[in-house]
């Protein structure tokens, strides 16, 4: 009876644990034109509400539930939203739905056909351990990306373990101050690579690949998750741009290639029918196939976690863009600890030459052997702070495209200009 009664003394007096929380976020994940999405952490489980007000004070309330069972991660996903508008966003906890944090901005898109210039900015590889300062954040926040992309080993987990992948994800995005900032206004995106996957240059058959998986959907606020509980594959449109992000873990020497006989494939039937069937139905004006791997076999000796070990895959990815006439295909790609941009005679197969543009590391050491050889090698650069910035200007004509890499001071370390007319086939 004395404990019973000593805890309701310390109900009544507000002192029974510490107030409905934050522990992570928000951030901000899909948004499109009609829609956005934003993403936090709990500190305890509960119910919390998303209230989000437009500028003439119309607003709406959206509950999501904190619960040991995705790791006290929340999902608000708000529709019926105007293009090109800033809405004023605050979170509460409990009952009363009262406020906690400060208030935050959701800003849509314009319609994604109108004239303008789209920055979209990709890294890979953010070691916190290594690199606890990392001003490479603050400095895509300056360039005004208005997206950033995550292409894999953003952490290092190195583990299938369940709690290990939570565990991690907590430490990466509570780690560094620069992040956070980024992504609470900049909504953003991911795909994952090995490290995050589980295990260093492995491939879907990693045991325990699940619970990867499962970690991954609750961190990340992407528009889909591969298809049918397999995979993480995804894509959404930013202005002149869609990016399609590519699982080359999941899938990986699981199932017989369609290509290459006798041989396990890359990206599997499911993921591979998926790509094939949005990217001929895709209007932007450019599209982006990323993937955490890089599409060359151009790195560092004995390395063979590429799409260089599965070269009729690839080739069948370019002989598609060919056959159904794709325009503004380009290849973007990380993992390998270089910065680099390559240029691919595929006129016969593609219909056009691709680009490949490779961004890696957002925060590591960097690998001076991984600088290696290649005839259609155009710029390479070894930085440890380094991301890519896409660009697409649809005001000019032919619409541009340029790519460039920057360092954490914002210096150019070397830029690739096209435009849609060479990227159309002949």
């Amino acid at each position: 009876m004395l404990h019973l009664l000593a805890a309701s003394l310390l109900t009544l007096a507000g002192l029974q644990g510490p107030p409905p929380a934050l522990s992570h976020g928000p951030f901000l994940g899909h948004t499109d034109i009609d829609r956005g999405t934003v993403w936090a952490r709990a500190s305890a489980p509960g119910e919390f509400r998303l209230s989000v007000a437009d500028a003439k004070g119309a607003s709406k309330s959206l509950a999501a539930t904190a619960s040991e069972v995705n790791d006290l991660c929340l999902r608000w996903d708000v529709t019926g939203l105007e293009p090109d508008s800033a809405y004023t966003c605050t979170i509460g906890a409990g009952e009363t739905a009262e406020g906690i944090g400060e208030s935050f901005t959701l800003r849509t898109p314009p319609a994604h056909d109108a004239p303008r210039v789209t920055r979209i900015a990709f890294g890979s590889c953010s070691h916190e351990g290594r690199f606890p300062i990392q001003p490479i954040w603050k400095r895509i926040e300056l360039v005004q990306a208005e997206v950033m992309v995550l292409l894999g080993d953003t952490p290092y987990i190195d583990s299938t373990d369940l709690e290990v992948q939570r565990r991690r994800y907590r430490e990466f995005y509570g780690a560094l101050p620069e992040m956070q900032a980024l992504l609470r206004g900049t909504p953003f995106y991911a795909t994952w690579d090995d490290h995050d996957f589980g295990r260093n240059d492995t491939t879907g058959n990693l045991p325990g690949k699940e619970n990867s998986r499962r970690a991954f959907v609750a961190y990340h606020a992407n528009p889909t998750h591969g298809q049918g509980g397999e995979g993480i594959f995804t894509s959404f449109r930013r202005g002149a741009i869609e990016i399609f992000l590519l699982d080359t873990r999941w899938f990986a020497g699981t199932e017989d290639s369609p290509f290459d006989e006798g041989r396990k494939g890359l990206l599997g039937a499911s993921q591979w029918e998926w790509l094939e069937r949005e990217l001929a139905a895709s209007s932007a004006t450019f599209k982006v196939l990323a993937s955490g791997m890089i599409w060359n076999g151009a790195t560092r000796p004995g390395k063979r976690d590429h799409w260089g070990t599965y070269p009729r895959e690839r080739q069948a990815i370019f002989e598609m863009i060919g056959r159904l006439s794709i325009p503004g295909v380009v290849l973007v790609g990380g993992d390998i600890h270089r910065t680099r941009a390559l240029r691919y005679p595929t006129t016969e197969s593609a219909g056009y030459e691709l680009y490949e543009f490779i961004t890696s590391p957002m925060a590591n050491t960097v690998i001076a052997a991984a600088n290696a050889p290649s005839e259609h090698l155009l710029h390479d650069a070894g930085v440890q702070q380094t991301f890519l910035l896409l660009t697409a200007d649809t005001t000019a004509r032919p619409a541009t495209l340029t790519a460039r890499f920057l360092d954490q001071e914002g210096d150019e370390l070397f830029a690739v200009a096209t435009d849609a007319g060479a990227l159309r086939p002949r």
